[in-house]
């Protein structure tokens, strides 16, 4: 077989984006809101298509596939006679006609769906449509296991939430899925509604908050509302949800708010005790279920190995905390565990899977957007009349400036690809200070002040700063740190003693690595504060306009980008 060549695409829902695959390693992959600026954008990925296209030095007609991350043939499963029977324009025969015939099979269940058009010219696009939660499980492909039990979970893909599967060599096979509407995810975005927060979106702060609570005086009442089954899956109490009725204002019923005698908190409003209680309740559920099901997963496979996907594993909190309450010994999560990873895992899937070539590729990075030369920077610089020194050593001006007590936006190679900045478009602190942590939140990110900072840390100081702490290269993960050090670290040290690590090796990233070093150089101390480059409600910077355009929206001190420093007020 000659197929070597596959565009992954994300269309559906929310954080499009585009992936491009050759001979089964990535070549390019990125988020739409990234390129057009506009967050969690539902559009379908052009700009991320074009760029991909451009970048690998390859036409739309080069393509020997595109791989769709959702499988409308499990939509089609029923007979929908209003919108079958006769299309409103013919380029709807392309369901219409599916959807009545598959009527007449017994057992239409789809695990697959397949188009191909062959175009007059000679040229044929051939587009697969892979179902939601096997591309989130073909995270399993670029995993450095050779097997692995695989467990995604999310709010819903087509019709499930929660899928097990076996990884083995270049196959995945299903053990078991859970369907829509007990859904682990819709649980809890429905939580983060009733805090006030926005939906897929703002989950994280629910995390955050957590850390100021005590579950206690909500849990029981939040735990009986979810029903563990003995032989694996939950059952939410569907009196307490409307996230199933997909017209209804809000994802909870009435019923939520006499069960816990706590008034929703309204949009924008701070939260009080009350609502980090109740934060702290939410968080303390989700994993309960997050671990049960993990468990029986592993009681499934026996495997040691663990890829985990899905929404839900963005949950860096429960994550952290799996090979204390679970019998995994590995852990794999992808940096794009979200939705917008599935471009990448689509693409992976009907490599691997559908194609059957053997794996020849793990991640050990997500740096696969775009990425600018000095010479594209200086034009921007000039082109905007601003003053600038050029740097021999960005790494070790970065750290000296850090040392110093400056703020500085880190605008370097190319762009990570997922929600965490991991040292390519990263705005940089010394957490040595406390005070650190509010000055970043209050005139930079402008957000809550409860929401943490990262500690991007040298991997072999690991263990003298974190407890039972795992290398963590994606910041997928949060642990203790230990006690002595958090009175030396205190500006990425949350409210319970923990940070959401970054371990950095040498491969990952050796410039910001260097930076680290000659951090530690400095002041003995091998971690720094990270954080994503832009304002709170906009996306990850992609661009030099996007990055000088933040840098000049906000209270950064220095933005060094590429081999050029640039200063508010140099001249």
């Amino acid at each position: 077989m000659n197929n070597s060549i596959v565009l992954g695409i994300n269309s559906v829902g929310y954080n499009t984006s585009s992936a491009l695959l050759r001979d089964g390693k990535v070549v390019f992959a990125v988020e739409e809101e990234r390129l057009i600026r506009e967050k969690r954008t539902r559009n379908f990925p052009f700009q991320g298509i074009r760029e991909a296209l451009k970048v690998s030095g390859l036409q739309f007609d080069d393509l020997d596939a595109v791989a769709i991350s959702w499988n409308p043939a499990i939509n089609l499963e029923a007979l929908n006679l209003p919108q079958s029977s006769r299309a409103r324009y013919y380029g709807e025969i392309f369901y219409s006609v599916p959807n009545q015939l598959m009527s007449l099979k017994r057992g239409n269940f789809s695990s697959l769906s397949q188009q191909i058009i062959d175009f007059m010219d000679g040229k044929k696009l051939t587009i697969y449509y892979v179902t939601h939660h096997l591309a989130h499980a073909a995270t399993f492909f670029y995993s450095p296991f050779e097997q692995s039990a695989v467990m995604t979970v999310d709010a819903f893909g087509e019709k499930h939430c929660v899928l097990f599967a076996k990884g083995i060599d270049n196959k995945l096979k299903i053990l078991w899925a859970q369907e829509f509407p007990h859904s682990l995810g819709s649980f809890y975005s429905a939580m983060t509604e009733y805090l006030g927060f926005k939906t897929r979106s703002d989950e994280w702060k629910v995390m955050g908050a957590s850390a100021y609570g005590d579950p206690k005086r909500f849990y029981n009442k939040l735990r009986s509302i979810i029903l563990l089954k003995k032989l694996g899956g939950f059952e939410l109490d569907l009196s307490y949800f409307n996230h199933y009725q997909f017209y209804r204002p809000l994802l909870y019923s009435s019923k939520l708010t006499q069960l816990l005698g706590l008034s929703p908190n309204n949009p924008g409003e701070p939260l009080t005790q009350d609502y980090f209680d109740f934060a702290a309740a939410v968080q303390k559920v989700l994993e309960d279920v997050y671990f049960h099901l993990l468990n029986q997963l592993y009681e499934e496979t026996k495997l040691d190995n663990l890829v985990l996907s899905g929404g839900t594993a963005l949950n860096s909190v429960a994550n952290g905390k799996i090979l204390e309450k679970c019998p995994f010994k590995n852990i794999f999560v992808p940096p794009m565990p979200d939705d917008s990873g599935t471009s990448l895992g689509a693409a992976h899937y009907v490599y691997n899977q559908v194609w059957e070539h053997p794996r020849n590729y793990v991640m050990e990075s997500n740096y696969f957007g775009p990425e600018y030369t000095n010479e594209s920077v200086e034009e921007h610089l000039k082109k905007f009349k601003i003053s600038y020194r050029i740097l021999t050593n960005p790494a070790k001006t970065g750290a000296e400036l850090i040392a110093s007590g400056k703020i500085i936006g880190w605008f370097q190679g190319r762009l990570e690809f997922g929600d965490r900045a991991l040292g390519t478009r990263s705005i940089l602190a010394d957490p040595r200070y406390s005070s650190m942590k509010d000055k970043v939140n209050e005139t930079i990110k402008y957000r809550e002040p409860f929401r943490p900072f990262a500690p991007s840390i040298l991997v072999e100081f690991l263990e003298k700063y974190f407890v039972k702490a795992s290398p963590t290269p994606f910041m997928e993960k949060v642990f203790l740190i230990r006690k002595k050090m958090q009175n030396i670290i205190p500006a990425v040290t949350h409210e319970d003693g923990t940070g959401r690590l970054q371990t950095v090796d040498k491969k990952q990233n050796p410039l910001y690595r260097q930076l680290i070093e000659e951090f530690y150089k400095l002041t003995g101390v091998p971690v720094v504060l990270n954080t994503s480059f832009n304002l709170n409600g906009e996306p990850i910077v992609c661009s030099p306009l996007d990055a000088l355009r933040t840098f000049y929206s906000s209270g950064l001190d220095v933005l060094i980008i590429g081999n050029y420093l640039v200063e508010k007020g140099l001249s």
